[in-house]
């Protein structure tokens, strides 16, 4: 039995990987109700018979009880996020990553619920959400390195290593005025933790306050090959030259071979030349159209194409320029698929857009 996707577009844009074991799905809701949005993922995990991995929430942080009350619990384990730019608090979007045909086992830390472990016949993954600091109390970087030890800690707790880390999604609370400071912590625990002598995961870091008031929220993929069977590597941007050039501590790409399908992980992606500076000053069109050049040359480098998108994030330093990255994508090509839409800051104050996308590839 081969791999296969299928891509569906009704009340939520769904795609679904269809693989021997099991199925894994993304399922984006854009509305402009917490009620509608939230029943309308709920009700596509459902038909999929799916368990919710980890879940993205890009909207003002005074809809979080609401969206706690129409879920039915007060502590609803997702990554709730109100863009730095995002002054009006407006509802934008979800993103959940959902598995079917195989049972997460729930992982719990100092009390939280923190995500999922499973496995399939190829590897063990570790799924870790919503990971904050210890104490909120501490300095930004305090606090940063205590999310890295709490995510550390809860690998390790599962049987896994801060090497076997193939993706983070990282969000700062006012991003602009510290980001320089996070990339020196995290650089130094990366150090500490032999990152650098193993694969630099791919990264998304953008400008998002969260739930709890904590400087910085983190969700983690860690996977661990149980053979040879699944290749997992960095993948080098053709258009831009590596990230830690300009020191900040992430790949461009990682791509995960399995014997069934190619999983391309490409990470937060913006308007730099490959000497690491910002281009297309103040220009959002063309801001846009090099950041799709960029993820457009990655996904060639590896033999796929813009049909093969499986899931993404857009985050906007002004919504005004979401439809400019419509018609962008139209001229492309660009088939719909699940692409969640946030109103966020950049980690410079000069981007003024970024674009993660997943792509997968049949064998």
């Amino acid at each position: 039995m081969k791999a296969e996707i299928l891509k569906t577009h009704c009340d939520a844009e769904t795609a679904t990987l269809s693989l021997p074991s099991h199925s894994e799905h993304c399922i984006t809701v854009q509305a402009s109700e917490t009620r509608e949005m939230s029943h309308s993922l709920r009700d596509a995990a459902a038909r999929f018979n799916a368990t919710i991995l980890s879940q993205f929430v890009f909207a003002g942080s005074h809809h979080y009880d609401e969206f706690s009350r129409e879920m039915g619990q007060t502590d609803w384990p997702v990554v709730w996020l109100q863009g730095d730019a995002c002054k009006d608090g407006d509802l934008y979007s979800m993103q959940a990553v959902a598995l079917s045909g195989l049972t997460p086992q729930p992982i719990h830390l100092n009390g939280r619920d923190m995500g999922f472990t499973y496995e399939d016949e190829t590897a063990r993954y570790c799924r870790l959400r919503g990971v904050i600091p210890q104490d909120l109390s501490a300095s930004r970087a305090e606090q940063t390195r205590s999310a890295f030890e709490t995510m550390d800690a809860a690998l390790k707790l599962n049987g896994f290593r801060f090497t076997d880390t193939v993706r983070t999604w990282i969000y700062l609370d006012r991003l602009l005025d510290w980001y320089d400071d996070f990339n020196i912590v995290r650089t130094q625990y990366f150090n500490e933790t032999g990152i650098f002598d193993h694969m630099v995961p791919a990264s998304t870091g953008i400008g998002a306050g969260n739930q709890y008031g904590a400087a910085i929220m983190m969700d983690v993929l860690a996977v661990q090959p149980k053979d040879n069977r699944l290749k997992i590597q960095e993948v080098i941007s053709p258009l831009q030259n590596p990230a830690l050039d300009y020191k900040s501590s992430f790949a461009r790409a990682v791509e995960m071979a399995y014997p069934t399908h190619k999983n391309l992980l490409i990470s937060g992606t913006a308007s730099i030349d490959p000497a690491g500076k910002t281009v297309h000053l103040d220009d959002p069109e063309k801001q846009i159209r090099l950041t799709m050049d960029v993820v457009n040359a990655i996904l060639e480098s590896r033999g796929m194409g813009w049909g093969d998108l499986f899931r993404g994030i857009a985050y906007f330093k002004d919504m005004a320029y979401q439809p400019v990255y419509e018609k962008i994508a139209a001229e492309l090509g660009i088939p719909r698929f699940p692409l969640a839409i946030s109103h966020a800051d950049v980690c410079r104050h000069d981007l003024l857009f970024e674009i993660e996308v997943d792509a997968v590839k049949i064998a």
